[in-house]
């Protein structure tokens, strides 16, 4: 007999108190929980001090305590008892009730036995009732009462478990087993028919609910070698009891091993509350809170796993390869512990709560596999773009982006297959379109960015054709002016256009779009010629001024005009006018189209003729061609200055040029009055009458010729030296003033330059020829000095000439 205190357990006390945590060390100890349904639990029942104890102890080398002979029949157990079997296999728990028919309980008895009777069949597979061999067949037998306690409760049981009820005959007489066992069944029998029923098994046999076997033992006193040998075949029928054939080998409705102390309680918390036992409802309430029970466990395990916290912890950050594979992996091995766990409870049971394990696992695990194709979402969309920028600057825009986008969702496939989780058909195709929309949006983005700096391109190189030669047509401004801005306009727009189209058709876009880039290329050329001449328009003032300015004071050869008297200066003022309300007419109205107007027409009649003689009757006047707002047949949008503009404009032009015209008319006077030396016609007629006798004298006497002569010549070196025409041009006063000073220098300067002359010694010939050929040349401007009169200039400009060379 083993003395181990750790395989024995009290369960239940004397008060009905069930020792939970006596149960679960006992458990621990004897390690139930690994046994599944591979377990046997026997109870012992029996009348006080009928040995149950000594009985058990030796059948199974128990510890429990035993009645001592010396000290009289009180009773030794009290509540019940368990101890594990020793030796035997399967894993066989025993339990020891409280003896019944004690006299230690009194009026309590009753029920505390029919609950611990109860509480035995309920758990039991097998049931000892242990009974002294003199009972058999009495009326006032102590097994009586007993069998019908068991028979009672046994009603109490919904469905029947086909316990065994192995009936253990004590202390056998000479009277063989033979005899006495169908004496012990037809007790048996009448006890179990005076039972009253429930109307659900009233037709029920015995042996529906109990598989009755016999055996008996002799006294263990009197003969305990018999006692020890017999007691030692029965031990061996309790080996493998489970197994097909075996004492239990037909039990139902075992509780799965790891289930055992959660059922045991609530039994005995069933029974004390004097219920009904529905054992198949128990069965799946048991398995119910056990599966549950592992379930937690399994959640607690796999959320502590130490390779599931890094996987999660390194999703959060970036993508990870093998997620998939590695999450299934310990996903099915949670899975497959909680199949092995709760393989033995109740089918229904374990499948939904493996399901419901499994969906909070997978809870646990989705936002990890969001995050992961989130982050293999992002390195797609990064890598695709990096890839696209590339691809379009080899391949056409259209062929690179499908190519790219094709490429990448295809690689979006294999990552999200990659992080595929085999236990559930989680759709990663909402974050694919997600993807999807990114890469369309950003093409998109790409292409509107492109064809925008093709346009610009297009743009920038048409305003470059177009913006100066417009600018030169304008100013030079004829009858074919707005021709040649409509032929150059046509021609470089033709131009770009043709290169914009050839550009964007790799783009592969729909007519519509190509159509309108076109045309807003087209329009621009337009507005390039439009705001040009607006600009042109906005300076008409001063082009116009400028264009006077020009023709007035230059030739026909752009040589500076000098106003000698004989130009016609109205015919120029006209012509240089005519010119500036041509320039004046180019500007009024933008004329792309071919449409005729008659703005230059108009503008001639009421400016340039309107200065006729004879056209200042008032009727003429009344009907101004120009008081209004808007030219004929020009649309308010193509005018640039209004007829109403245009007069005024006009107006402004002839009070700013009339300066210039003035001033050539003074000039062309004083240069009349300038180059006339000769005196009136009547003076000279004067000057024959009333000289003619010295003149005569003159004749007669030729040295006063030669004296007149002499006189002559100085004279005119003096005119040229001091240059006396020049002078006189700036006043009569200051000629004076200046001649005075210069006179006397003058003088001495000349007789020098004789005196030098005359001391000159005799030259070669071909020397002398040299010094008199400026005097010959110069016999009619400079008689002393060839330079000086060129030293001498205008100080009023270079349209005026020395009158001496004129």
């Amino acid at each position: 007999e083993m003395e181990d205190p750790c395989l024995s357990t009290q369960l239940i006390d004397g008060d009905g108190v069930f020792n939970v945590s006596g149960l679960e060390s006992f458990m621990k100890e004897v390690k139930l929980a690994e046994c599944g349904l591979s377990y046997a639990v026997v109870s012992i029942m029996g009348p006080q001090s009928s040995g149950k104890s000594t009985l058990l102890n030796h059948l199974f080398r128990t510890n429990f305590r035993e009645m001592d002979a010396f000290r009289g029949r009180s009773q030794t157990t009290k509540g019940i008892w368990m101890a594990k079997a020793q030796n035997i296999e399967p894993c066989t728990l025993v339990m020891d009730l409280e003896g019944t028919d004690g006299r230690e309980r009194g009026e309590d008895d009753t029920a505390f036995e029919k609950q611990s009777a109860l509480f035995a069949l309920a758990v039991s597979d097998i049931v000892l009732i242990n009974m002294w061999c003199h009972d058999i067949g009495r009326e006032q037998a102590a097994n009586k009462p007993l069998l019908k306690t068991v028979f009672q409760v046994m009603m109490r049981l919904f469905s029947p478990r086909k316990t065994t009820m192995l009936f253990v005959i004590r202390d056998k007489s000479k009277t063989p087993l033979e005899n006495l066992e169908p004496i012990l069944r037809e007790d048996i029998q009448k006890i179990w028919d005076g039972v009253p029923k429930p109307h659900a098994h009233k037709d029920t046999p015995l042996s529906e609910f109990f598989n009755v076997q016999v055996v008996a033992l002799n006294s263990y006193e009197e003969k305990e070698e018999l006692f020890r040998e017999q007691v030692s075949n029965l031990r061996d029928r309790f080996q493998q009891s489970i197994a097909p054939g075996g004492l239990a080998g037909d039990r139902r409705g075992v509780v799965p091993a790891s289930g055992f102390s959660f059922s045991s309680q609530q039994f005995w918390k069933v029974i004390k509350e004097n219920k009904d036992l529905d054992l198949p409802a128990h069965k799946v309430m048991v398995a119910t809170v056990r599966c549950e029970e592992i379930g937690y466990e399994k959640v607690a395990t796999f959320t502590a796993d130490e390779e599931w916290q890094q996987f999660e912890e390194a999703v959060q950050s970036d993508y990870v390869p093998g997620f998939g594979k590695k999450i299934s992996s310990l996903l099915d091995r949670c899975l497959s512990e909680y199949d092995m766990e709760a393989i033995y409870f109740d089918e229904g049971v374990r499948t939904s709560k493996r399901h419901q394990l499994e969906s909070k696992l997978l809870q646990l695990v989705n936002p990890a596999y969001q995050s992961l194709l989130g982050h293999l979402r992002t390195r797609t969309l990064e890598a695709f773009k990096e890839s696209f920028d590339k691809a379009v600057e080899k391949e056409g825009f259209a062929v690179a982006a499908r190519d790219s986008t094709q490429i990448f969702l295809e690689k979006f496939d294999k990552g999200s297959e990659d992080a595929t989780i085999q236990q559930v058909n989680w759709d990663p195709s909402k974050v694919k379109d997600k993807l999807k929309r990114d890469i369309e949006a950003h093409v998109v983005s790409v292409r509107a960015t492109k064809l925008s700096e093709l346009c610009a391109t297009y743009e920038g190189k048409l305003t470059k054709a177009l913006a100066e030669p417009v600018e030169a047509l304008l100013d030079s401004a004829s009858e074919d002016t707005w021709p040649a801005i409509r032929k150059l306009l046509q021609r470089e727009t033709t131009a770009a256009v043709s290169g914009l189209e050839s550009a964007i058709s790799t783009f592969e876009l729909d007519e519509a779009t190509e159509k309108e880039l076109l045309l807003r290329l087209e329009n621009h050329g337009r507005s390039v010629v439009e705001s040009k001449a607006r600009e042109e328009a906005a300076r008409i003032l001063i082009r116009m001024k400028d264009r006077f300015s020009t023709l007035f004071s230059r030739d026909a050869d752009s040589m500076p005009r000098v106003w000698t008297g004989k130009e016609d200066i109205k015919a120029i003022t006209k012509t240089a006018r005519s010119a500036s309300m041509k320039l004046l007419s180019t500007m009024a109205a933008i004329r792309l189209e071919e449409d005729g107007d008659n703005i230059d027409t108009t503008l001639s009649l009421a400016l340039v003729d309107a200065a006729r003689p004879g056209t200042t009757d008032r009727s003429i006047q009344s009907l101004d061609p120009l008081a209004s707002s808007s030219w004929e047949r020009v649309p308010e949008e193509r005018t640039l200055i209004s007829p109403v503009q245009c007069k005024s404009l006009w107006r402004q032009f002839k009070a700013e040029t009339e300066y210039t015209v003035t001033q050539a008319i003074a000039a062309q006077e004083a240069n009349k009055r300038n180059n006339n030396w000769l005196p009136p016609p009547w003076a000279l007629a004067a000057m024959a009458v009333l000289g003619f006798n010295e003149f005569m004298t003159l004749l007669r006497n030729p040295f006063y010729l030669a004296v007149m002569f002499v006189v002559f010549l100085v004279g005119k070196a003096m005119w040229v030296q001091l240059d006396i025409a020049n002078e006189f041009r700036n006043g009569f006063l200051p000629a004076l003033l200046s001649l005075s000073t210069k006179f006397v220098p003058t003088i001495m300067n000349i007789l020098k330059r004789l005196a030098d002359e005359g001391a000159a010694p005799a030259a070669p010939e071909r020397q002398r020829e040299t010094e008199l050929q400026p005097r010959n040349n110069s016999s009619n401007s400079n008689v002393t000095s060839a330079g000086s009169s060129s030293l001498t200039s205008s100080e009023n400009g270079p349209e005026y000439s020395s009158p001496v060379a004129q």
